[in-house]
């Protein structure tokens, strides 16, 4: 059978589960003018307060999960764990983003939960659909055999979606197309950024861009603490540490040059920063960082 491809200008947008992810890929496809609101729609939930905040920006509310795939060709299922969804026949594009946050509660691993859901669905699930699955842990090829087919694109994103700036990586399953790749690659570049890789590197990708911006709060912290211990007033230290990381950050992205060199260029002979920059050398500060990515990523594969 031909691979039927999605209606890219038209499709309307459904979400099974008005989570958090869900909000941010649903933001921000309306606010990058990837789809308007009047396109998108979900169901109401049992938290009233999940389902005003999806109105709050023109989504509307049907009422039932049935009725938002009926009227949905791209659907995203953002549920939680352990929860299943049982749906009518619909030839639309599916997201299974069943336990996002296991990333970062990593004693509830997800397999099960998306087991389930994929297998209620298997009926409906022909090649006319294409799966995408944003759950931690859970393989392609798991997912194609729980569906039957391999139409499917695993992405993997990170909670800075909620600010737009997510760094999210999509791997994708043998009969996923180019135009499907470039149809993810839009929605998913409307809440930051997003690169393909193969799926070998996705433990790698968890412990790095999952797991990474913990490690850089607590850099933040550890910055507006470092400024109180020198003098400053709280609130301008946590300003200060914010906005440096940011701009930081920024320089690397923005200028193309490699982080090393940056800091060559900030640090003069016998200067202030060649004094710090001596101290987190003597603490281990790169090695530290290093091991935490590699201790996640070597995580992720355990709970896979």
């Amino acid at each position: 059978m031909d691979i039927v491809p999605i209606p890219a200008d038209t499709y309307k947008l459904g979400f099974i589960g008005a989570g958090k992810m869900a909000e941010s890929i649903a933001r921000g496809a309306v606010r990058s003018g990837v789809i308007p609101a009047s396109r998108i729609l979900t169901a109401s939930h049992s938290n009233s307060s999940r389902g005003d905040a999806f109105q709050s920006f023109g989504v509307s509310l049907l009422s039932s999960n049935d009725d938002v795939v009926r009227e949905s060709n791209v659907v995203i299922f953002s549920v939680k764990p352990q929860v299943g969804i049982v749906i009518n026949h619909s030839h639309s594009l599916f997201l299974i983003t069943a336990a996002f946050n296991c990333i970062f509660t990593p004693f509830s691993p997800p397999v099960a939960a998306v087991k389930d859901v994929v297998l209620k669905l298997n009926p409906l699930l022909t090649k006319n659909k294409l799966l995408v699955s944003v759950a931690a842990g859970v393989k392609l090829h798991d997912l194609q055999e729980w569906a039957g087919h391999n139409r499917f694109i695993r992405v993997m994103p990170n909670t800075p979606a909620a600010v737009g700036e997510a760094a999210s990586v999509m791997s994708l399953g043998g009969a996923a197309t180019e135009e499907d790749a470039n149809l993810i690659a839009k929605l998913f570049g409307s809440i930051g950024k997003i690169w393909k890789a193969d799926e070998k590197y996705f433990d790698a990708v968890t412990g790095l861009s999952g797991s990474g911006p913990a490690y850089v709060y607590l850099a933040i912290e550890a910055l507006a603490d470092g400024g109180v211990a020198a003098g400053l007033p709280r609130d301008l230290a946590l300003k200060l540490a914010s906005q440096t990381v940011l701009g930081a950050a920024s320089m690397v992205t923005g200028t193309g040059k490699h982080p090393g060199q940056l800091k060559d260029d900030v640090t003069s002979p016998a200067g202030t920063t060649i004094s710090g920059v001596h101290e987190l050398e003597k603490g281990g500060f790169r090695g530290t960082l290093m091991n935490a990515v590699v201790a996640a990523a070597k995580r992720s594969r355990e709970l896979a």
